[in-house]
């Protein structure tokens, strides 16, 4: 089916659910069309609650046009996920149900819509000293790995680690939800857009020109409030 000629997002995503989930009890659509933000490639988060399915499950499909993904969750089962994206710093179930237009209703789906946004507003546990200085001690070593190498190869997978390590020190001693793939930059932005700027500009600039100086100064600059590069002195107990 030519994606002109298919049906919008919310009609496929009700003929989905009546059609593929008729006795479910309540369900969500999702994701980056909710959102505003959808690409030609994006596809559909479909959010199912169902008390009587013995236990969740992800499926991905095509059905009507669209690329679809389905998360079947009982009124136990999405507690579980919840607990874990928090544990994670990474809120994929609880952004989900907190921003879904609600496809079918039900007595309790306002209930976990509402403890969705709590937890989305609440953020990630605070991280203690000993978290703090764990994540300078690697981001150190990466840093250390990062301006040393002289193997452009090399390079190139050592400034993505360092910049997943930076993003998460960033975000997590502000208590703030991580982000992974394009979420990184997400995350990133709902915290400080201009703080991102810079973020992407330092490493845009090594990936264009292999100048490894904005990306040392940004990593320098992000673990200076904490004391700096962590190395002599430290132990894992």
């Amino acid at each position: 089916m030519n994606i002109h000629n298919r049906l919008s997002a919310l009609e496929t995503a009700q003929k989905f659910v009546k059609e593929r989930f008729p006795n479910c009890d309540a369900a969500l659509l999702a994701g980056s069309v909710t959102r505003g933000e959808a690409t030609v490639t994006s596809d559909l988060d479909i959010v199912i609650f169902d008390r009587d399915i013995a236990s969740p499950r992800r499926e991905s499909l095509i059905a009507y046009g669209w690329p679809i993904e389905v998360f079947v969750h009982n009124l136990q089962s999405y507690k579980l996920f919840f607990e874990s994206d928090i544990k994670r710093a990474r809120p994929s179930l609880p952004r989900m149900v907190s921003e879904g237009m609600i496809i079918r209703e039900s007595d309790f789906l306002p209930e976990i819509i509402d403890e969705a946004k709590r937890i989305i507003e609440l953020g990630p546990e605070k991280w203690t000293k000993q978290e703090i200085e764990l994540k300078r001690y690697f981001i150190t070593d990466t840093l250390d790995d990062f301006i040393g190498s002289d193997n452009k190869a090399e390079e190139i997978f050592i400034a993505g680690t360092l910049a997943e390590q930076l993003h998460e020190f960033v975000l997590r001693v502000n208590k703030r939800w991580v982000g992974k793939s394009k979420w990184v930059v997400r995350e990133l932005n709902n915290y400080d857009p201009v703080f991102t700027k810079q973020f992407v500009e330092a490493f845009s600039h090594y990936y264009s020109t292999g100048n490894k100086n904005m990306v040392a100064q940004l990593a320098e600059k992000i673990l200076e409030p904490f004391g700096g590069r962590l190395f002599d002195g430290f132990s894992i107990k």
